[in-house]
């Protein structure tokens, strides 16, 4: 049986990535931080193994490693918002957003890259943001990681191919998870008006992207980004 890891997987994108992962035969690995009661349940529910780090540690991620062994998929999903303006944004919200975004993506490919460069196997999947393609107004810090993770994604690519590891990139829109909580109503229908399907993206909607990507069907593809915003970046 193939293993997959999903950092942040207890609830949101995280977790509709773990359930469509665990449906397609895999055997889910749900990475938590602070979520544990969620992550459990989620892991009794599809037969998956819960394991705590925080991502921006890398002793942490180095001792879930330990735990884990080798995985055959690795989804960096995990990450954190900060919403407001640039010129308020103190230097500790920046490296924390930095840390958990950026930092936790380098912790968590560095950890599984030994054994799929030695199986020369492997599909690595990180999860950016429309805003990390076009930036947001009041989002810098968040942009900004998100963005540097899609140039990770790509030098990654070029780097890993040769042998045999896939690297790609999930770019979503505006997905109705927790990050919304702060939104009004009026916000939420103002983005769906600017989206041509005319709602807002379900966390499900990413996760069959991420399975995509991580099975044999998508064997020739890397280094690429792809967009799941109902068409909210054209």
């Amino acid at each position: 049986m193939k293993t997959a890891l999903v950092t942040g997987a207890s609830r949101g994108i995280g977790e509709a990535i773990a359930r469509e992962l665990s449906a397609e035969g895999f055997k889910v690995y749900i990475n938590y931080n602070k979520s544990r009661d969620e992550a459990f349940a989620l892991a009794d529910e599809i037969g998956g193994i819960a394991v705590k780090a925080d991502v921006s540690d890398l002793n942490q991620v180095r001792a879930m490693y330990d735990e884990i062994g080798e995985v055959n998929v690795l989804v960096c999903n995990a990450g954190i918002s900060e919403y407001g303006l640039f010129s308020e944004i103190s230097p500790e919200k920046w490296r924390n957003i930095f840390a958990v975004n950026v930092d936790g993506v380098y912790n968590c490919v560095q950890c599984a890259l030994p054994s799929m460069i030695k199986n020369k196997s492997g599909s690595i999947i990180t999860v950016s943001s429309v805003w990390g393609v076009h930036g947001a107004s009041c989002e810098a810090a968040y942009s900004a990681t998100k963005a540097a993770v899609i140039g990770l994604t790509k030098s990654l690519a070029k780097e890993l191919g040769p042998s045999g590891i896939r690297v790609n990139c999930i770019a979503p829109g505006v997905i109705e998870t927790d990050m919304l909580s702060d939104f009004s109503v009026a916000d939420k229908l103002s983005l769906c008006d600017k989206t041509p399907l005319c709602r807002l993206g379900k966390p499900s909607d990413v996760a069959s992207i991420a399975a995509f990507l991580a099975g044999e069907k998508s064997g020739f593809i890397t280094g690429q980004v792809i967009g799941v915003d109902g068409g909210f970046s054209l």
